[in-house]
């Protein structure tokens, strides 16, 4: 929370910079949700958030209503703010519609492939695989470094779609999933080989062959699912 504070304790009056007092707030609640530190259906009380993230009611407000939005917080007429829940229902479904958007992405991006495009595919999965995905052995606590070059890798690749419309729908629904993978790790750490099935990715794609891609990335996903699905996830509504 030290990086929060930082943010909010510039030399200028933080009144003079409400949207970036709104935006700070809204990434620290974003990770915390994302992260499972608020948990699915949690209320979101004014005075606790106040005290946890050192801010006063309008941005706070903001950034409340910013990440309604997004979906991952729900607001209710005379009960206010909340975490929005997680279930099976909503899991799959999210999962069905980001392989129909991605699909279309990613052969749109292999059909526009260039040789920067292909140079960034290749240069985004050497970073990720040279970090670990959790940050020790015996707790799998994720390694957030990993998560965000995970994110950058997925993105890279659909990113010659040439649509930013598309790419936003599929940025909002990567972090959603993202939300579930993170709940997930909490039920229980499940071995797979993820960085085999991110160079076979990588390889048919940058190799042109939209199909054998297609099929490789929409596995993929739909694997990651079943584990989240088969988890002990204690939030998932009944």
């Amino acid at each position: 929370m030290n990086e929060l504070k930082n943010a909010l304790s510039g030399n200028e009056d933080s009144a003079s910079h409400p949207g970036t007092l709104a935006t700070s707030v809204y990434d620290h609640l974003r990770q915390d949700i994302l992260s499972g530190d608020l948990a699915p259906g949690e209320k979101l009380r004014s005075d606790s958030l106040r005290g946890r993230y050192d801010v006063g009611n309008s941005p706070l407000r903001e950034a409340l209503n910013r990440l309604s939005v997004d979906g991952f917080v729900i607001r209710e007429d005379q009960k206010g703010f909340s975490v929005a829940n997680v279930s099976k229902g909503c899991l799959e479904e999210l999962i069905r519609t980001r392989c129909w958007l991605e699909e279309v992405a990613l052969r749109e991006s292999i059909r526009n492939r260039t040789v920067e495009w292909e140079e960034q595919v290749v240069l985004s999965f050497h970073h990720l695989s040279r970090t670990e995905r959790y940050l020790d052995d015996q707790s799998k606590t994720p390694n957030a470094k990993w998560s965000e070059l995970h994110r950058a890798f997925h993105m890279t690749l659909i990113d010659g779609c040439n649509s930013h419309w598309m790419l936003g729908f599929c940025a909002q629904l990567y972090d959603q999933a993202s939300r579930y993978c993170q709940l997930a790790d909490e039920a229980g750490f499940i071995e797979r080989d993820s960085l085999k099935e991110h160079r076979l990715l990588m390889d048919a794609a940058i190799d042109g062959n939209a199909d054998e891609a297609i099929r490789i990335m929409l596995s993929h996903y739909n694997r990651t699912a079943d584990i989240i699905l088969n988890s002990d996830l204690k939030f998932f509504e009944s």
